[in-house]
């Protein structure tokens, strides 16, 4: 029997770390690394810490922040609950009409699913248990793979991978077939056997990447990553499938339930990658991510964030079990390296959790005072 709890205090914190080398995409690229934390407190004085996505557009940190702060804390104080779920239903339904209005539904699930981390964190601490064992997980031991590589510096990249223990490796691909090709042979020629995949952030039309297809074949590839537009129709993504052997991935932009039915139900994605900080939190996407194994599909969790989100991700993919890997950015970024416990201590391609309750991590935001922003 779970005691009911009274959320007395939410805050949401902006940072941005300037970047020497920006994160480059496809579509575009970051010049600083910006993260939202979120505290909330229970009325006994119980913490937790949760993240919100706000890598785009470039003053989203402090838009969420603001949103969360100003709009969102209000209906959020002086409520009591028994499971975070239940503030996560109250607080999608409590700004359906606004998200609607101002036309901001992806800020707002962003808002929220920050939030629902953060009273995940609060609820198991109360518990006294590990987040990825309230979860349902056997072993706080995954797997992991370094992710981010950029087309330029492309070996150095992926070396300082290597050394840092990583054994699986990311490539972000969409910058023209020979660039492409030569930096996929790189990692391989670096790798070796070992796990090799590919992001293309959306760059291609189904052509592009059909035309793709042989020289992607040569590296082996563990899969593919959202080739064409996340929302092009089932039909572009159902011929691109019947036309290449890798596998395909996505599910970072798949905002709603129907969404992740459709994907899981579906024969077209072996890889699906909801992102718990942009849409869902944990109180969608962890009933996602267990239909996502009962199909036989592989659940690997998509972050590129700061480090309380990272490290909610790997509790989340512990819990959930299975043989998916978690993404870990490579690029510098220390809002990440200096919040997510653990998983910065990569050994043999793996990560372990802890014992110690939630997410068994508390965060300095002393430390990184210099960096915040809102």
């Amino acid at each position: 029997m779970t005691t009911p709890f009274t959320i007395r205090s939410l805050q949401a914190f902006a940072y941005r770390y300037p970047l020497t080398t920006p994160v480059v995409t496809s579509f575009g690229r970051m010049t600083s690394r910006p993260a939202v934390f979120v505290r909330v407190e229970d009325h006994d004085g119980t913490v937790g810490w949760g993240e919100a996505w706000c890598n785009f557009p470039s003053p989203g940190a402090e838009h969420r922040a603001r949103l969360i702060n100003e709009t969102l804390a209000p209906l959020v104080v002086g409520q009591r609950m028994s499971a975070p779920a239940e503030l996560f239903e109250q607080l999608t339904n409590a700004t359906a009409v606004l998200a609607l209005q101002s036309g901001e539904a992806g800020p707002f699930a962003q808002a929220i699913a920050g939030i629902d981390l953060a009273v995940w964190d609060l609820f198991a601490r109360r518990r006294n248990t590990p987040l990825w064992r309230l979860l349902g997980g056997a072993s706080p031991r995954i797997q992991v793979y370094a992710s981010g590589i950029n087309p330029t510096g492309t070996a150095a990249m992926a070396e300082a991978a290597l050394q840092r223990g990583y054994r699986a490796l990311k490539l972000k691909v969409g910058f023209g077939a020979d660039v492409d090709s030569a930096n996929l042979a790189a990692l391989r020629g670096l790798i070796g056997d070992g796990s090799l995949a590919a992001d293309a952030n959306q760059a291609w039309s189904v052509d592009q990447a059909l035309a793709m297809t042989p020289r992607l074949a040569a590296f082996d590839l563990a899969w593919l990553e959202e080739p064409i537009r996340a929302d092009r129709p089932l039909a572009d993504w159902q011929r691109l499938r019947d036309g290449i052997a890798v596998p395909l991935a996505a599910g970072e932009n798949i905002t709603s339930r129907d969404g992740f039915d459709a994907a899981i139900g579906g024969d077209v994605l072996r890889l699906i990658q909801p992102d718990i900080a942009k849409w869902g939190g944990l109180s969608l996407c962890a009933g996602i991510a267990r239909a996502i194994r009962g199909a036989g599909k592989r659940f690997c969790p998509h972050y590129l964030g700061g480090g309380i989100g990272l490290l909610a991700s790997a509790h989340l993919l512990a819990g959930i079990g299975g043989n998916g890997l978690l993404e870990v950015d490579c690029n510098d970024n220390p809002l990440r390296d200096q919040f997510c416990g653990p998983v910065a201590a990569v050994r043999d391609g793996w990560i372990e959790l802890g014992e110690a309750p939630g997410l068994g991590f508390e965060p300095d935001v002393a430390a990184i005072a210099q960096w915040r922003t809102a």
